[in-house]
């Protein structure tokens, strides 16, 4: 597990398409195994104004005077990304729903003719979130971001849509789930946990 590092990646974009819209905004916080920070960083992406939505200006606040004179090209980007990582782990994306980011990123990383520098595993804190209100017994009314930390108690409200502050959130709201998924008695889970330790194990295992 120690050969194991994770980037807590956090996206904005023009949309949702990978094929349609552009990546607008990347952050990265690097961890150990153990989710000790190791460092982070945060990009302005260059991208195509015919390519962002009216509505997701909006939502991350996308200007194009900010972004002409502050974004990179995606290229310079993303070679910079590949170099933050250390190069001796196997580096797993980690975050929010961060398939969405992974999609967009491997086509940018194609799309500029160049390696893709991430494990192909991906660690994804709605999983957690979910795991978590299943050991304690308590539904969830919504897998986001927003309703995770709340239930932590870490924001209470709407929480911003930019890349290094949805990272940072994302980061502490899974120390949060992970703090409190250490191994209990029985009697003190959730009822569908301890539903399944009372159940017969199955024909043929023993336990």
């Amino acid at each position: 597990m120690s050969d194991f590092a994770f980037a807590f990646i956090d996206c904005e974009f023009g949309g949702l398409d990978p094929e349609l819209h552009d990546i607008t905004e990347i952050a990265v916080i690097l961890t150990d195994y153990r989710l000790a920070e190791l460092g982070c960083r945060e990009w302005k992406v260059r991208a195509r104004p015919e390519r962002i939505t009216p509505e997701a200006a909006e939502i991350q606040g996308y200007d194009p005077a900010v972004w002409a004179a502050e974004a990179l090209p995606l290229r310079q980007v993303l070679g910079e990304l590949a170099a933050l990582l250390p190069k001796d782990k196997v580096v797993v994306p980690a975050g929010q729903n961060v398939r969405m980011d992974v999609q967009f990123i491997e086509r940018a990383y194609r799309s500029c003719a160049l390696e893709y520098p991430f494990d192909y595993h991906v660690i994804d804190l709605a999983t957690l979130f979910y795991a978590w209100s299943l050991v304690v017994g308590e539904p969830v009314a919504a897998l986001s971001l927003r309703h995770a930390a709340t239930t932590a108690g870490l924001v209470d409200g709407s929480v911003p849509h930019r890349a290094l502050a949805d990272a940072r959130l994302t980061l502490e709201t899974f120390r949060y789930y992970v703090g409190r998924l250490a191994p209990r008695r029985a009697s003190e889970a959730g009822p569908a946990t301890a539903a399944a330790s009372d159940s017969p194990p199955p024909a043929g295992s023993s336990r």
